[in-house]
């Protein structure tokens, strides 16, 4: 053990004070591996934190969920079907669900949405614009949790009614009231409707997924009032039911295909007139898009680490040849050739770490620079700081497998004489 510990400080001793002695040929050196492990790890940093945002906003739209629309989510099915179609299609019922839940056993939870964009709400003399409105049913919290900071959400007795009773997301309350707590018991119109402020939604901060909830500026009304304000046709009606914890998406979405079809008096070989978007299929379209993008980073990092394994490999053997009448009389004393072999591969996979280092605080500072204008964190997770520094150590391992074995395979009476 204390030996190993003896070549460990010896190479790394050695290692840096090449590193100081020869600094441009180690800077030249040391340039492809950094600008490599940059590339590679700068691409998977931010593709990951990238990717990790999307899917939370995805998994926000509810777990084991469907979303049963006339419109295709992921862009028009097998890309062959006409848009005119979908146009034509009926849109999602509220009087379906009924039926629809009593013909479909794997369903845990449903609940009829609407929504409607880009409206107006006015307090007195203040208004805010481009506000998202939802119209929803009772269980809608059940598969869309959230929680509520100030106040409480609606209660069965005010979806049942239909009472004037809103929840508003935490950003409109603070932008309209100028805190959010304030908007507690506030009265605010829309479209000259009265409602009553009974509760502001928690934070809950930017997502990149365009489609999904925005709670954040939002003010939730009960289906049976929204209707008093916007007609249901024109409001993207949706069906949304969340399957229970035992079934797969595709057994669920087997079983919701022919209840809808009774539903909608479909005969054998007519197509589907709705559309089942499963969450679960949005994730994984996102995995398969940024798995491409990540094999990208790859290609171009690999390339660089080439270059930079070259690199170092050139040093090792200038190195070695350096140090022949050295090695001589290690051998000379009695050292062995694995050690010498251990010394030089070390050595080797320091320089090639220190290079990596410098790419790894590179891409430190991009991360930093990125969250802001992206309004999400990037870092560099535990997995990925891990993987960069193998990657290093493997690289000054194989650049340096050539030299060090020369250097362990030399004759002691040769190498001393050589000049």
């Amino acid at each position: 053990m204390l030996k190993t510990l003896q070549i460990l400080a010896a190479s790394f001793r050695l290692a840096w004070q090449e590193l100081r002695n020869n600094k441009l040929r180690t800077f030249l050196s040391l340039f492809g591996v950094t600008i490599g492990i940059f590339c590679i790890i700068g691409v998977l940093t931010t593709v990951d934190s990238l990717e990790r945002n999307i899917k939370e906003g995805i998994n926000s739209l509810g777990s084991n969920t469907i979303y049963i629309d006339k419109w295709d989510y992921s862009g028009g099915g097998d890309g062959d079907y006409p848009w005119w179609k979908y146009v034509k299609r009926p849109s999602p019922k509220y009087d379906e669900m009924r039926f629809i839940r009593a013909k479909t056993d794997a369903i845990e939870n449903m609940a009829f949405t609407l929504q409607v964009q880009g409206q107006n709400i006015i307090h007195e003399k203040d208004m805010i614009q481009n506000v998202a409105l939802y119209g929803v049913t009772e269980e809608f919290n059940a598969i869309q949790p959230f929680e509520i900071q100030y106040g409480r959400y609606l209660t069965l007795s005010d979806m049942e009614r239909g009472s004037a009773n809103g929840v508003m997301g935490y950003e409109n309350a603070a932008k309209l009231f100028g805190s959010a707590e304030r908007a507690l018991g506030k009265t605010i119109t829309i479209k000259s409707k009265k409602i009553n402020v009974v509760g502001v939604i928690k934070k809950q901060g930017k997502s990149l997924l365009v489609s999904g909830w925005n709670f954040d500026d939002c003010v939730i009304l009960s289906y049976r009032f929204f209707r008093t304000i916007f007609e249901e046709r024109y409001s993207n009606p949706t069906i949304m039911v969340q399957g229970k914890p035992n079934v797969t998406t595709e057994a669920f979405k087997d079983e919701l295909r022919g209840t809808l079809r009774a539903v909608h008096r479909l005969s054998p070989g007519t197509e589907d007139d709705f559309s089942l978007n499963a969450v679960s299929d949005f994730s994984e379209a996102v995995t398969s898009l940024f798995s491409n993008v990540k094999l990208g980073g790859w290609l171009i990092g690999l390339l660089s680490l080439v270059v930079g394994a070259f690199g170092i490999a050139n040093i090792m053997f200038v190195t070695v040849r350096e140090r022949t009448p050295i090695i001589g009389l290690k051998k000379a004393i009695g050292a062995k050739s694995r050690t010498i072999l251990s010394e030089f591969l070390l050595e080797s996979a320091f320089i090639c770490f220190v290079g990596g280092a410098i790419g790894l605080i590179l891409v430190f500072l991009m991360a930093q620079l990125l969250s802001g204008p992206l309004n999400f964190n990037v870092y560099i997770s535990y997995n990925i700081l891990a993987l960069a520094v193998s990657i290093c150590i493997a690289i000054g391992l194989l650049a340096g497998i050539i030299p060090a074995t020369i250097a362990a395979r030399m004759d002691p009476v040769v190498a001393i004489r050589s000049k």
